[in-house]
Formats: C-alpha cells, sequence, structure tokens
C-alpha cells in the first residue's frame, strides 16, 4: 500500500482547532447542558476532523473526539491495580444509626468537629478513571476494590467523560478520578423499547444495563448506549488537596460532569434533614438513588480516621428504606406497550406510598400473578424499592375474602381484539396487530430507523404529530401521506420545505431492499441478521407468508421461537392486510435475482478499516452478490483482506499469515 502524505502546517493547525471546538462543545452539551452550536453544525466539523485524520493518519491522538466511536472489539479485560484502593461503604439504615456514626467520628477526632459532606447514592457502576499529562489513558471497573477490569475503550465512548482535562495546572495533570456510570431514566426506558420492538431481551432496570454494557466487548455497541456519569472523588499524588467540597469544585473545573446535590452539613441534624430532603425527592430525579452517601470532609480529618477492614471509618452510606404499604386489590386489567408486550396490572384502592397516591401496579406477568396466587379482592403489599414503579409484592395472609376467584388471562388483546400468544419458555404474552392502536408510535419509529426503512425526519417528535392528530395509523399510511402535505405544513415545526422533505425521503425509501422491509415490520425475534436470511431463502413475502413453522425451522438461524413469531404474525389479518397495502405503494417485497457472473466464487474476504467509497455493508453485499463470502476473522482460508484506512489488528494477522490485502481500487477491478 502507498505510504501516506505528509500534512501541512495549515493542516496540523485545523486538525488541532477542530479538536479543542469538539471537546469544548462535548463539554457544554454533556456537562454544561449548555448547546452553543446546532446538531448539524456539530455533525460537519466532526466529519471534517474525520476526513482529515482519515488522510493523516498521523494526526490521530488518543484524545481525539472521532475516538469515540470505539476501536476493535476485545476478546479479554485486562486486569487494572486500584492505589488506593476503592473502598465499599458501610450501611446504615435508619437516624439512630447515623447518629452513632457520627458519635463514633467525633470520638476518634478527640474534640475536632468534624463537617460533613452529603451527597446522592447514585445506583449504577463505579469506575476508576486514570489521566497522564492531562490525557485519558485508563479507565477500570470495581472490581473486588483492589483490581478491576480494564474497560478503557468501553468508557471512552461515554461523552460526558473528557478525553482531555481543561487546566494547564502541571499540579493536576497527573490524577485519578472515581465517580458512577449510570442511565438516565427515560433513555433507558427508550433503549429498552427499541430492544423489545427488534425481538431482542429488554435490561431489569438502568443499573443492570448499565453493567452489561459496560463489559460488552465491542466498544462500537457501548456507544451506542444512553451511558452518563458523575464524579466525586479526586486523588492528585502532585497536589495539596484540603477537602472533599473543593475537589468536586475542581473536578468540575477539570471538565467532569458533577452532582449539583452535594451538600456541606456543619451539624449531624443537617445531614438528617438532607436526608430526609433528598428521600421525599428521589421519585423526581432523573436517575435512580438509592440513599445518601455520608463523607467527612476535611482531608485530613479522613486520614487520621482511617479504614477498618475494606471501609473508610470517615463515610458512611444512609440508604433509604423500601417503602411499602397495604391496600386492597380491586382488579386486575391488561395494558398493551408500545412494542406489544401484553402486562397485568393490579388496580388498587388507592394508597399514599413514597410521596404519591398510588392506584395501579405492576403484576409483571402471569407466572407472577401464579407464583404470589394473586386474588381479586385480596388486601396486598405494594412496594417502591430501587423502582419508581411501584409492584404488588406479597399477599397479606388471612386477609382474603371469600369467593375470590384466580385470573385467567384473556384470549385477544384489550385494546384491538385481535389474538394475543405466548411462545413457550417467554413469559409475557404478546399483541401481534402491527397496527394496534397501542402499539402504532413505536412501530412506526422502529420502520423509519435506520437498520431498517431509513426514512429521515421520522424521527419520534415527529411521528408523535402524525399519529395523535390521525395522520397516520400504521406504517402503510405513510406512504399516502403525499396527498396530506397541507395538514403537514400545517403542523407545529413544520414548514413547506420540511414537509417536502419528509415526503421525498418516504418515496425514496420505496427502494430499500427486501431484507430492510422485511426487518421493519419489527416481526417479534425477527433481527437484521435473521431478515436477510429469510430474504434469501423465501425470496419473496408471499413465500415466507405460506411458510409452514416446519419449514421455517429448516432455515439456518431460525428455531421454533422465531418460527413460531413468524407465523404469528402473518396469521393475523390486520398484518396481511398492512402488507397488502405496502406492496400497492411499491416497496421491495422480493429479493433481486442473483447476477449469474459469480466472479468471486469460492473466494473468502475479511474486511478492516474505513473504505472510501463503501461502507462495510455495502462491500459486503457486493461481495456476497458476486458469489463470495464474508468472514469476521482472518485465517489461512481467508483470500483477501480487504483494508481501508484505520485497518487494526486484521491488517496485521493478514500480513502474518501471508493472506493478500487488497485496496478498495483492487476490490473493484476484482467485482467488474
Amino acid at each position: 500500500m502507498s505510504s501516506m502524505p505528509s500534512p501541512s502546517p495549515q493542516i496540523v493547525r485545523r486538525v488541532e482547532r477542530l479538536r479543542k471546538e469538539l471537546l469544548d462543545h462535548d463539554y457544554r452539551y454533556y456537562v454544561l447542558a449548555e448547546p452553543v452550536i446546532a446538531d448539524e453544525d456539530y455533525d460537519r466539523l466532526m466529519r471534517e476532523l474525520q476526513d482529515l485524520e482519515g488522510r493523516y493518519p498521523v494526526l490521530r491522538s488518543a484524545d481525539s473526539p472521532t475516538q469515540r466511536v470505539g476501536g476493535e472489539p476485545t476478546k479479554q479485560f485486562a486486569s487494572a491495580n486500584h492505589n488506593p484502593p476503592m473502598l465499599s461503604l458501610a450501611n446504615t439504615y435508619s437516624e439512630e444509626e447515623i447518629r452513632d456514626f457520627d458519635r463514633r467520628v467525633r470520638e476518634l477526632l478527640e474534640g475536632e468537629k468534624p463537617v460533613y459532606v452529603a451527597e446522592p447514592k447514585f445506583d449504577g457502576v463505579a469506575i476508576a478513571l486514570t489521566y497522564r499529562e492531562g490525557v485519558f489513558v485508563r479507565g477500570a471497573t470495581r472490581g473486588d476494590g483492589t483490581q478491576g477490569d480494564d474497560i478503557s475503550n468501553n468508557l471512552r465512548t461515554i461523552r460526558s467523560l473528557p478525553l482531555r482535562l481543561r487546566t494547564k495546572d502541571p499540579f493536576l495533570m497527573d490524577l485519578e478520578v472515581r465517580g458512577e456510570a449510570f442511565m438516565h431514566r427515560t433513555d433507558f426506558e427508550a433503549m429498552n423499547e427499541q430492544r423489545e420492538t427488534a425481538g431482542e431481551k429488554s435490561f431489569i432496570n438502568p443499573r443492570n444495563a448499565t453493567a452489561g454494557t459496560l463489559k460488552l466487548q465491542d466498544p462500537k455497541l457501548v456507544a451506542a448506549r444512553p451511558i452518563q456519569i458523575f464524579a466525586y472523588f479526586l486523588f492528585a499524588g502532585r497536589k495539596r488537596l484540603a477537602t472533599h467540597m473543593e475537589n468536586l469544585r475542581i473536578l468540575r473545573s477539570l471538565g467532569f460532569p458533577v452532582n449539583g446535590d452535594a451538600q456541606q452539613c456543619t451539624s449531624i441534624d443537617q445531614v438528617v434533614a438532607y436526608w430526609e430532603n433528598l428521600e421525599a425527592r428521589r421519585d423526581s430525579l432523573p436517575y435512580d438513588i438509592d440513599g445518601v452517601v455520608i463523607k467527612v470532609d476535611n482531608l485530613r480529618q479522613q486520614d487520621i480516621l482511617g479504614t477498618i477492614a475494606r471501609s473508610p471509618r470517615w463515610a458512611v452510606a444512609f440508604k433509604f428504606a423500601s417503602r411499602k404499604a397495604e391496600t386492597q386489590l380491586t382488579g386486575i386489567t391488561l395494558q398493551v406497550g408500545r412494542t406489544g408486550t401484553v402486562t397485568p396490572v393490579a388496580e388498587l384502592e388507592p394508597v399514599f406510598l413514597g410521596g404519591t397516591t398510588v392506584s395501579r401496579a405492576t403484576l409483571h406477568n402471569i407466572d407472577y400473578i401464579r407464583e404470589l396466587d394473586l386474588r381479586v379482592g385480596d388486601v396486598v403489599v405494594v412496594e417502591k424499592g430501587g423502582d419508581v414503579i411501584p409492584k404488588v409484592s406479597g399477599v397479606v395472609p388471612g386477609r382474603r375474602p371469600a369467593g375470590a376467584k384466580r385470573f385467567t388471562m384473556p384470549a385477544v388483546c384489550p385494546v384491538c381484539g385481535s389474538g394475543i400468544y405466548r411462545t413457550e419458555g417467554e413469559a409475557n404474552y404478546f399483541c401481534e396487530n402491527a397496527a394496534c392502536p397501542a402499539q402504532v408510535k413505536g412501530r412506526i419509529e422502529h420502520f423509519a430507523s435506520r437498520p431498517a426503512l431509513d426514512i429521515e425526519g421520522l424521527g419520534e417528535a415527529a411521528v408523535e404529530q402524525l399519529v395523535t392528530l390521525g395522520l397516520v395509523g400504521n406504517v402503510a399510511d405513510l406512504y399516502a401521506l403525499a396527498g396530506k402535505k397541507k395538514d403537514i405544513v400545517a403542523l407545529e415545526r413544520w414548514g413547506e420545505k420540511s414537509a417536502q422533505n419528509l415526503l421525498d425521503a418516504i418515496e425514496g425509501s420505496k427502494t430499500q431492499p427486501y431484507h430492510k422491509v422485511l426487518f421493519g415490520l419489527a416481526i417479534r425475534h425477527v433481527g437484521t441478521g435473521v431478515a436477510k436470511v429469510l430474504a434469501t431463502e423465501f425470496p419473496s413475502i408471499d413465500a415466507l407468508q405460506e411458510a409452514s413453522p416446519e419449514r421455517l425451522q429448516s432455515t439456518q438461524q431460525v428455531g421454533p421461537t422465531i418460527a413460531e413469531s413468524i407465523a404469528h404474525f402473518f396469521g393475523d389479518r390486520h398484518n396481511r392486510n398492512v402488507i397488502r397495502r405496502l406492496k400497492e405503494a411499491g416497496l421491495q417485497f422480493t429479493t433481486a435475482a442473483p447476477r449469474e457472473r459469480k466472479t468471486l466464487a469460492g473466494k473468502t474476504f475479511v474486511l478492516t478499516g474505513t473504505l472510501p467509497s463503501y461502507t462495510r455493508e455495502e462491500a459486503a453485499a457486493i461481495i456476497e452478490q458476486n458469489g463470495g463470502k464474508v468472514s469476521g476473522s482472518v485465517s489461512k482460508s481467508t483470500t483477501y483482506v480487504l483494508a481501508g484506512d484505520d485497518a487494526g489488528a486484521k491488517l496485521a494477522k493478514a500480513r502474518s499469515l501471508g493472506v493478500r490485502v487488497i485496496t478498495e481500487d483492487e476490490f473493484k477491478t476484482l467485482v467488474q
């Protein structure tokens, strides 16, 4: 491959300017929540920097904002030692216990009066961040407190994490910062809806989702997840630090997100008042907390107090109690989610709990009801623990009325009347009617998403408007919007140009291939990969629709669960009607006949790096259309490695094995 050109001084200055400007915009957007440019302007700057770094790889650096997209997947996380150790906190649950903590602190300080700092105790994942010469070099999980996993590439994708510190103080260039990774509830719920629409398993709660995400071995997947951080600990060996509260101010000045609810307390009475206030406000916070952390503010006093076992004597967690109440179960109704999940809901005699009046609570699924042996009329225990959503957690023994009946799951959807079903091995029932009013918005958003029909301009807000005002009721209605342009222009935040852009994008989506349309239909468990397999095995939607479960299961990657889901989807008359209308609108429901000329037959390709003209998906499609195969790893049986800019470990392995490496131009010659 030819040597790369050297950048001119003007190019070097431009790259530095772009890098500084983009990092500053990241800080303003993700830390200060005060953006000063539009998203499209930010994207334009990012594309320019990516282009320059692509042309001049020598200009790439670890602190460049282009590096947030994630590198190559890793097979195993390296170990990372913690010095000083990441200690765990002792827990207290009552005012009496927190006052006892204060007494012990004052006794050990022998007359010195402590000042405390009270902060929210985030329900997330503890992380440690290391900086050298002002640049982020390592990030790790807590692990056992003395050793965790090095997850630097994953943490680097979090946009609120500064890749370069905002300081010129030479004593603050080498330091360690500790904090919490977490997700906002709204981001978590939106992510779960997308996963359910794609037939993927949803996460239990934001903490579970954050922990699972940070242990993914592909940073590109991490970059797509909505993880945030708060910093709350600073260790700078070269700078004399005085108080924890001062450290929080320093962390904020360095560019870290720092929670604004931290408060100095000059007495234990103020600590208790802070705990009571935060407990009352916890439901209004955008993230989950499970208590308050109390720390002695003075760092010299912290050293005097020291540690015991693996917990500091100078800090403690003041946990919130699980909130429970007793009330009567007056009925069980069904709620249909945006992805078709049919969830039983407890209708309750209203009861005041955790600052709000609760009259409904989740019952999760029919198995949960049977496990608790719930019956209408029972006196039940309603609880708000770490979750904001109340749940029924038990039945009060001995208070069941005579004649109380067990709940039986209905056979039809309570919203649209279509049949509902549960696949063997799954906990939930589902309504598969794509036109069910309870699911319309979620299905349209999925249909318009990039992996599906990729309809630009049809995001959540636009879908909300179009559905709420009755302009669309299912995905087929999108293709009738051309006759309703005046109605769209009349909507808030719309105009002649934006309406026409949307209509053009909808019209353009008609050229999307069959497998993308198939994925866009949101058949449960049919993701992008399975959709491609099905489109190849069943070259028309008619063939797929008529296939028996046995025929479906004979297809690679299609097991009993997917086969049953497909059969249920096509067995619904509403879905068949939507597909008929999409056909009439001109969408692609057949796979183009394969080219007779198989120029790449018998050849195996591995793709690495960024190609000038193709995405990896596009290059892979060309290879497969020409009879070749695409593999994810290099071996002696690999014919070619197609390498673009920023090629990584696969390129090195190809050279070590003697596998031929080709450029995009050479690739184009092969497929002519």
